[in-house]
């Protein structure tokens, strides 16, 4: 059985695809936006550890178990949160008890440091 060659048409198609999905994201109606998200990376526990221990362990402790040299916040262990409760007080504070991240970590830095609590026991 011979191969068919494939038509220029739906060469130029896949192409104009992989292009429009590289350079931004088609809507659902097919037509190209110019919105762009870039891929997100994984979050790194060992990278969130060392943020933990800059930001947080004067408060939370090295172990993170609580009553940290400089506050008493509390123990981090086991947290019965979801991921998204913890990287929203992470960014936002606790009013008068936690100050804001949201100026001093990125998004990615959040994740990290999520990611380090959740592989906490």
């Amino acid at each position: 059985m011979q191969s068919r060659p494939v038509p220029f048409a739906a060469i130029v198609a896949v192409s104009s695809l992989v292009s429009a999905l590289s350079v931004g994201r088609l809507s659902e109606t097919g037509s190209e936006t110019t919105s762009f998200t870039a891929p997100r990376r994984a979050a790194s526990s060992e990278q969130g550890r060392h943020l933990f221990a800059q930001s947080c362990a004067h408060c939370h402790g090295n172990d993170a178990r609580g009553n940290g040299e400089d506050g008493d916040g509390p123990d981090l262990l086991g947290l019965r949160v979801g991921t998204a409760r913890i990287a929203a007080v992470i960014r936002k504070g606790i009013p008068g008890e936690m100050p804001s991240f949201a100026k001093k970590h990125s998004t990615s830095e959040i994740s990290d440091l999520t990611a380090y609590l959740r592989s906490l026991r």
